[in-house]
């Protein structure tokens, strides 16, 4: 190696002289302390020394620690690779937390990071968990935060999951001449940004088990990633867990809390968190109260929701145009209109003016019960006090007017909607399609259809199940065979209920070879027709006096597990009384007892008994 110049020798000689001053004594853990003992309460600030302080440099590493640092005050003039060819080889992790801790050159944290990361890149030398973890340290010292997430998001990344006990303690070890509690908030929140949540939480604990400072930032951060990811049961328990840290309770998350109870279907612990406010001294605001009236209503619970209205007003938190909506809505659901249009014009005396959404509550309510002029005025009234109305509100609509056989006012409807701008979506193309089916008007279905594909909207399988029933109901058995072609070569599959729509349009035509041919199909793309598709195909056979066929097909059956229902003995009965003989009528007799029960079997045998003897007196 070569030998050190006078100045560099004088330099490496003041260094060795500073670090020998260092004292020789310090406090440590005893050694049956342990750094992952529960702590009794939540204490926010440590009262004893609880880390190791770094040991001192030892005599040989000091001319090493002295050459890099003034390698990297000269960087700008001379590449760090040349200053430092001849110490590289011998350069281990244990010198760079020695630069980092003693810094003898007073660098910046930031030249120290980018040699930091240089050195990263310069094989074989590799940095240990203990120089990343000294390094975050004193990043963290010097407030520098995003670095500082940095470089221990990485770390987390090479350690993965359950790595927080491990990395924790690496933490603890490595805590040198620099204090910051910083570091831990820096590693919740790089377990958090990685998704590792559970790991964050862990380092959460073990900072209260350590006696150290709960950072609020990183509580906060970690909360608000749990509320996105986690269920609503684990964000409030760690939720509940930082308030009684001293993490300060915020209306905000309360009501966000609130809300995920409410999507989840769990009104109950809603109204605990609701409760919680109030327990910590919080007045639940406006959207406090709309969030659980909005949970009640949807629940079904609409006098729990004008309960809350009125502790509202009670506590001179006046009601909003949420409020109101929520309400309507929930009227509106159990077809109570005549209260929701009082909450209407109750809601306007007050000054409140009505959005969007309050309007199309109301319009839809009034469509799905008829009440189609009523929905029209209320959508004038929206228009005249220049509201756009959106495409829901247009579906609504349409839907209510395709109910009662208004066609030529939906299509009208269809055609000022695209004019405002909107594009008709697929549920707005479906709903005139089932308008004009049900109305006969199959070429006008076939138009809108063709209308729906031609504007980029793909047939679903209510789209086709519609065509496929209305061609059925006008007899064209054979376009709807065609239609259930063209369902299956977009790649949907018709239910078994569609099947049998076609099977039955054939066996009314008198083919019930292609009923029996759809019937294989079924199977084949395996559906398990049900007693519903049997009778079909037994009305069929039974129409043609098909009986011995029928016979068959009760075996085939019953061989399969599928229960004749009331229907189908109905439907053999009624063609042994007309295309069976006496022997037949006897046979069909011994049926009796494939099941037990169906209702006026035997009143439906009287009949034909009685049909049988008349037939052999004359």
């Amino acid at each position: 190696m070569k030998q050190p110049d006078s100045k560099e020798h004088e330099a490496a000689a003041s260094m060795a002289s500073l670090f020998l001053k260092l004292p020789k004594t310090h406090h440590s853990l005893s050694p049956s302390s342990n750094l992952l003992s529960p702590s009794s309460s939540c204490r926010p600030f440590s009262s004893t020394p609880w880390y190791t302080p770094p040991p001192r440099p030892r005599i040989d590493d000091v001319h090493i620690l002295s050459t890099i640092s003034e390698a990297i005050n000269n960087s700008q003039t001379r590449p760090l690779h040349s200053s430092l060819r001849t110490i590289l080889p011998s350069l281990s992790a244990r010198h760079i937390i020695n630069l980092i801790n003693f810094n003898p050159h007073s660098l910046s944290p930031s030249s120290l990071l980018s040699f930091f990361n240089w050195l990263a890149s310069r094989p074989p030398f590799r940095h240990t968990i203990q120089s990343y973890c000294a390094m975050a340290h004193l990043l963290c010292a010097h407030r520098m935060l995003p670095e500082a997430q940095s470089l221990l998001r990485f770390v987390v990344s090479r350690k993965g999951k359950d790595s927080a006990p491990s990395l924790f303690a690496s933490i603890l070890q490595t805590r040198g001449t620099h204090q910051s509690n910083l570091v831990f908030d820096a590693l919740i929140i790089a377990y958090a940004d990685s998704g590792l949540v559970e790991d964050a939480i862990q380092c959460f604990r073990l900072v209260r088990k350590n006696d150290s400072r709960i950072q609020l930032r990183a509580c906060g951060n970690l909360l608000d990633k749990m509320m996105k990811l986690n269920s609503a049961e684990s964000a409030w328990g760690f939720y509940l867990e930082i308030l009684d840290c001293g993490y300060p309770p915020k209306p905000f998350n309360f009501n966000v809390l609130m809300h995920r109870f409410c999507k989840e279907g769990n009104i109950r612990n809603a109204q605990l968190v609701f409760d919680e406010m109030r327990r910590r001294s919080l007045r639940p605001t406006v959207v406090s109260f709309n969030t659980l009236i909005n949970g009640y209503c949807k629940s079904g619970n609409l006098k729990e929701g004008f309960r809350l209205k009125s502790v509202m007003e009670n506590e001179k938190t006046f009601p909003d145009v949420f409020t109101f909506s929520a309400l309507i809505n929930g009227l509106c659901k159990e077809s109570r209109l005549d209260e929701a249009n009082l909450l209407f014009d109750e809601m306007c005396k007050r000054g409140l003016v009505p959005n969007d959404v309050t309007f199309t509550t109301l319009i839809d309510g009034q469509c799905k019960d008829g009440k189609v002029d009523l929905a029209m005025k209320n959508f004038q009234l929206m228009l005249s006090r220049g509201i756009k109305p959106d495409l829901v509100t247009y579906n609504a609509l349409i839907n209510g007017l395709c109910r009662v056989g208004y066609l030529k006012e939906a299509r009208k409807l269809l055609d000022e909607m695209s004019a405002s701008g909107l594009k008709p979506d697929k549920i707005t193309f479906t709903t005139l399609i089932d308008g004009c089916c049900k109305d006969g008007d199959l070429n006008l279905a076939l138009e809108i259809k063709q209308k729906m594909i031609e504007e980029g909207n793909k047939l679903d399988d209510v789209a086709f199940t519609v065509l496929i029933s209305g061609l059925c109901r006008e007899g064209l058995v054979h376009d709807a065979e065609k239609m259930l072609r063209e369902m299956l070569n977009s790649g949907l599959k018709p239910d078994d209920a569609t099947y049998t729509m076609v099977i039955d349009g054939f066996c009314k035509k008198g083919d019930v070879k292609m009923g029996f041919k759809l019937l294989n199909e079924m199977r084949r793309n395996g559906h398990s027709p049900g007693v519903v598709t049997y009778n079909v195909l037994m009305n069929g056979l039974c129409k043609q006096g098909q009986m011995k066929n029928a016979k068959m097909l009760l075996d085939a059956m019953l061989n399969l597990g599928v229960v004749p229902d009331d229907i189908t003995f109905n439907i053999l009965l009624d063609g042994h009384c007309k295309h069976g003989s006496s022997d037949d009528f006897e046979l069909f007799k011994s049926e009796k007892g494939l099941v037990t029960d169906y209702a006026s079997y035997t009143a439906l045998l009287n009949e034909a008994n009685k049909a049988s003897k008349d037939r052999k007196k004359r």
